[in-house]
């Protein structure tokens, strides 16, 4: 097994990633170099750019037949999250740049050389170069993929300084966040978020995908992992802001790329508290919400607001970013 063979697949939990969210990376892989944030986080306050959400209690979860088995989105709960500020869309290929540039952050992707890339945005020719894990060969490996090539050597983002910054691990995504005075937000204040005020509605907007015939979200349309019709307007991502916000001013909560939150995974919550819930203290994979480009009804469905999934905080791929969140 070379260094960066993604056929070892299974997360830190003992669970495999689902086939169109992002596969960990494998057992042999190498662990990247430990790397400390020499920069203090930037002076001024967070509050640019975030919207302040008085809090609540709602009911969290789901229990109907679209919920993934093993995925513990159920029981249905009341949960009540304090005031917090968040990111009013997913942190940009521009916003990164700038903390990289500030503290000359190194990227897990960076560091090991690699990261997973969706087969169909690679020439055939790449494709048959790329190692991919067994189960789900529209995963390849990539050498040079980074935040800076999305999609291998001789990609780049300079078109692309609106879109969600991807192959960002949870690691980065909290050195991001720490450095940015913000921090990531918890699982119960992204559902209570993505939810805008609508109680148990399956999308941030209400229960139906494509109201008026209008799309509001950037998922797979057509045959998964053949055909993608890009009937919502595109293939890949999507700009940051490029469908309507939900009721708390919120864009793209589902849909677009993953985004990771604070919380370690766990599937069962009987003994979460009901008021601000962090998730376990232990556990080795953290959570991600919101579904991404690459999300079918056919086969993951996780573009809805309970939906949720989990990753090792080493692994990157091209569909998975983050937002920040702030206290008040």
């Amino acid at each position: 097994m070379s260094a960066h063979d993604p056929s070892a697949t299974r997360g830190g939990d003992g669970t495999t990633a689902p086939a169109c969210c992002a596969a960990p990376r494998g057992s042999a892989d190498p662990a990247p170099a430990p790397r400390t944030l020499t920069v203090p986080a930037r002076a001024e306050a967070p509050g640019k750019g975030m919207v302040t959400l008085p809090g609540g209690t709602f009911r969290m979860g789901n229990e109907d037949e679209r919920a993934n088995p093993g995925d513990g989105e159920g029981p249905v709960r009341e949960v009540t999250v304090s005031a917090f500020r968040i990111d009013e869309h997913a942190v940009t290929n521009a916003q990164f740049a700038t903390f990289v540039k500030e503290t000359g952050h190194v990227t897990a992707a960076e560091q090991f050389g690699w990261s997973y890339v969706f087969a169909g945005f690679l020439t055939p020719r790449q494709v048959r170069a790329t190692p991919a894990p067994a189960a789900t060969p529209w995963w390849r490996g990539v050498e040079g993929a980074t935040w800076r090539a999305p999609e291998g050597p001789g990609t780049g983002v300079g078109d692309r300084a609106r879109h969600p910054v991807v192959h960002i691990s949870w690691d980065d995504a909290d050195a991001y966040a720490r450095w940015a005075g913000k921090r990531l937000a918890t699982e119960a204040e992204w559902e209570y978020a993505a939810r805008g005020g609508l109680d148990q509605a399956r999308y941030p907007w209400g229960d139906e995908l494509t109201p008026r015939g209008r799309w509001r979200c950037n998922i797979w349309q057509g045959d998964f992992p053949r055909v993608n019709t890009g009937d919502d307007g595109h293939l890949g991502t999507a700009p940051v802001d490029a469908y309507r916000p939900n009721a708390h001013g919120l864009h793209n909560m589902v849909g677009n790329v993953w985004e990771w939150v604070a919380d370690r995974f766990t599937a069962t919550h009987t003994s979460a508290p009901a008021t601000d819930p962090r998730g376990p203290e232990e556990g080795e994979n953290r959570v991600m919400r919101g579904g991404s480009y690459l999300c079918h009804d056919s086969y993951c469905n996780r573009y809805r607001v309970a939906a949720r999934t989990s990753n090792t905080p080493d692994s990157s791929s091209g569909n998975c970013g983050f937002r920040c969140a702030a206290d008040v």
